[in-house]
């Protein structure tokens, strides 16, 4: 017998996150570690979590996450992004709720280059008159 597992690809800033939900307790491994070592924040942790619990749906799934790129902050909005995903495609009916609250958006803000002659994106060298 075939596993069911439902995927979604999640997406922020530089950070992709693979997500696979399968039935199960609740289990979260990112990269092959545990949820909670992986974010150790505790904002980090509840940005992941947020799709879960605005469909009522903690608990029901073990999530088997692959993530690259970035760094933490991007890589949960990505994961975020990816559970999401991977929920509408478990069912279709839970796209309004998420979409309600601005869960499938992917927020596209990225970083803006640096400018030639300048110190930064928008920062300029400082000024001496004399």
């Amino acid at each position: 017998m075939a596993q069911t597992q439902n995927y979604g690809t999640g997406k922020r800033k530089t950070s992709v996150a693979r997500v696979f939900l399968r039935p199960g307790k609740g289990g979260a491994t990112v990269n092959g570690r545990p949820l909670e070592e992986y974010f150790t924040t505790v904002d980090q942790r509840k940005l992941v979590i947020e799709p879960l619990q605005a469909t009522e749906t903690d608990g029901n799934f073990d999530l088997y996450i692959t993530v690259k790129g970035g760094g933490l902050s991007g890589q949960a909005g990505a994961v975020r992004h990816g559970i999401a995903k991977a929920l509408v495609d478990f069912n279709p009916d839970l796209r309004g709720v998420l979409k309600e609250q601005g869960l499938l958006t992917r927020d596209a803000r990225k970083k803006e280059r640096k400018k030639p002659g300048q110190r930064g994106a928008r920062a300029r060298f400082q000024f001496s008159k004399r």
